[in-house]
């Protein structure tokens, strides 16, 4: 996963990363050790900042 520019940050993904892999500082910082890239917090965004890294 890969937070995109536009994140402000907001908190609204974090809840729902089953493996706490999601931290906000300023905007969104995925934990790429703990991320499994299952793509739940994608739904979660209300702003589409966060997408699949490929």
């Amino acid at each position: 996963m890969r937070i995109l520019d536009r994140c402000v940050g907001c908190g609204e993904c974090v809840p729902f990363c089953p493996f706490e892999a999601i931290k906000t500082y300023g905007k969104a910082i995925i934990d790429k050790e703990k991320c499994t890239n299952c793509g739940i917090c994608i739904k979660y965004c209300p702003i589409s900042a966060i997408e699949e890294d490929n």
